[in-house]
């Protein structure tokens, strides 16, 4: 069986961490389902936690990554906004050309041993 490289990647801030595989995950799951609470509940994550994790990241960027409608006799719910689509979509090429240059990177550099 051929050994696959993998490596946990995150953007910092200010030396904090504000971004990596799990918040786009959250961010994903929100866009999909169109809620904070839905999309927390499809990843098993608490509304709570949720919730902390976008204010934190929104507070370290500086900017609205979602866009969040009060409920009421029409519901609420909530979609990415422009900035939140961005970054969602830069950190997704991004995270997929590291990917795609690890394992190229690995091919060429390592052992090839078999049993």
């Amino acid at each position: 069986m051929p050994l696959t490289p993998r490596c946990r990647l995150w953007l910092e801030k200010d030396g904090r961490p504000v971004f990596g595989d799990g918040r786009a995950r959250l961010l994903e799951a929100i866009r999909r389902v169109g809620s904070i609470n839905g999309g927390a509940a499809t990843m098993g994550m608490s509304y709570r936690n949720a919730w902390v994790h976008l204010n934190h990241m929104e507070q370290r960027l500086g900017m609205k990554l979602v866009e969040r409608r009060v409920g009421g006799s029409h519901g609420g719910g909530c979609r990415l906004t422009p900035a939140g689509e961005r970054l969602l979509t830069a950190y997704r090429e991004y995270r997929k050309a590291l990917d795609r240059d690890m394992a190229k990177l690995w091919r060429k550099t390592s052992p090839r041993t078999r049993r």
